[in-house]
């Protein structure tokens, strides 16, 4: 299945920061999401702020208009948690829908999404799986070694949606952050990015590149014309091999008896595509990685290994890391960010701390 209207837009590495926000700045960051929330629906309709949570810039510069620290993975989890907070009681008003969040409310999603459907009247099975997709995307068809631990969906009245959702790597200490837009037609399984931020690369196993496309294919043909038994066989002779130093995929955590069962029911479900096989159930990044290595070694079909980062952080930091502010694109989004406080609902001297907080990222 082909949902129409997928694109991930971004992706962000930022360090693991642990601990939460007070609850007095927590609170204020509710406050303020969601008089934006207001002004931007208001005047540019909900699907525009779709695109704009789904742009990475415009969401690290919205996290540090709100106070939160500009390079820590917090920004992301305490940005979408006080945003879907702000909005609660106003959505049917609004058109604008929030679901999700981190650790067990992630796995909540399609649940929220189900009872949004009743109450409003709308199918929200493609929802369900633009949400699903997304996340099988980014924890197994892109094995770049973060596991996602947070997941938010937002979507519109309409129909429309945007996904943001970030993994964490714990050997780097540092988490990468997701952006998708479901505006334009796209594959969930072939370049469904348009901007990536990430501030290193590394070794990746990137089956929704382009330049994956053939691997793609023999990898779903591998899996529904090639029986099981002689799968198996094949992955236990992968497990005796000795791969060079510099080949990104090992294969010393592939367990053929594991697999077994997953590639049976692959065998019996038939999956048309590479998609429908990415979203079957069981079908993990350990499956994905064992027929990855069968189609480069066995066939000679080669998957990508490009991480798919393209962008460092939007703005850099005052003290050179990773990198010397870049005013001018700072500037743009805080002037923009500003005409958009300056127009709210706030007290006039809670508008003025949010002012404050503005003029200090200019200097």
């Amino acid at each position: 299945m082909t949902l129409p209207g997928s694109r991930r837009t971004g992706v962000a590495n930022l360090p693991l920061h642990y601990g939460k926000a007070p609850r007095w700045l927590f609170e204020r960051m509710v406050k303020l999401a969601r008089e934006i929330t207001i002004v931007i629906v208001a005047d540019f309709g909900p699907e525009e702020m779709l695109r704009r949570l789904s742009h990475p810039y415009w969401f690290q510069a919205f996290g540090c208009v709100l106070g939160f620290d500009w390079h820590s993975s917090g920004v992301t989890t305490t940005l979408c948690g006080a945003l879907k907070e702000g909005v609660k009681g106003l959505e049917k008003d609004m058109g604008f829908f929030v679901a999700g969040g981190k650790g067990g409310t992630s796995r909540k999603t399609p649940a929220e999404l189900e009872s949004w459907g009743e109450t409003i009247g709308f199918n929200p099975a493609p929802l369900v799986y633009a949400s699903r997709m997304s996340a099988k995307v980014d924890n197994n068809a892109v094995q770049d070694g973060y596991q996602l631990y947070h997941h938010n969906f937002f979507f519109t009245s309409r129909g429309n949606w945007a996904v943001v959702q970030q993994g964490m790597n714990e050997t780097n200490h540092y988490a990468r952050r997701y952006h998708w837009l479901g505006e334009t037609v796209a594959d969930f399984v072939n370049e469904p990015h348009s901007a990536i931020l990430s501030e290193t690369k590394g070794a990746t196993l990137n089956l929704v590149a382009g330049e994956s496309s053939p691997a793609r294919a023999t990898i779903t043909e591998i899996a529904t014309e090639t029986k099981p038994e002689n799968l198996m066989t094949d992955l236990k002779k992968l497990a005796t091999l000795t791969l060079p130093a510099h080949h990104p995929l090992t294969v010393a955590d592939i367990h053929p008896d594991s697999l077994s069962k997953i590639l049976l029911s692959v065998y019996e479900r038939q999956p048309e595509d590479f998609e429908q096989l990415l979203g079957m159930q069981g079908v993990g990044a350990k499956t994905l990685r064992a027929l990855s290595l069968i189609s480069e070694l066995v066939y000679g079909v080669a998957p990508s290994y490009r991480d798919p980062a393209r962008y460092s952080f939007a703005h850099g930091g005052k003290d050179g890391y990773p990198y010397l502010v870049d005013r001018e694109t700072y500037d743009n989004s805080i002037e923009f960010l500003a005409k958009l406080v300056n127009k709210t609902r706030l007290g006039i001297g809670e508008k003025n701390e949010a002012m404050v907080r503005l003029r200090r990222f200019m200097k």
